[in-house]
């Protein structure tokens, strides 16, 4: 539970993941529409979680940086 917060945070930055806490459970939906990835760990599950927290930040679900000259579409 203690890494809970954390993934809080990573997702409340980012603008395609949603969080939702409930009956125990984190579930993290990544994406949009039908193409969209759930995420799904006991809160208490610290190692899950953190793998989650890695995976959104640094893995498959990173987002993808805009240099500083590259305007946003």
């Amino acid at each position: 539970m203690k890494q809970l917060g954390n993934l809080a945070l990573v997702c409340a930055r980012r603008r395609d993941t949603l969080l939702q806490i409930q009956g125990g459970t984190a579930t993290v939906y990544v994406g949009h529409g039908p193409d969209r990835t759930v995420l799904s760990a006991d809160c208490h599950d610290d190692g899950k979680i953190m793998d989650f927290i890695l995976e959104l930040n640094h893995g498959r679900f990173r987002e993808e940086r805009k240099t500083e000259g590259e305007k946003a579409a």
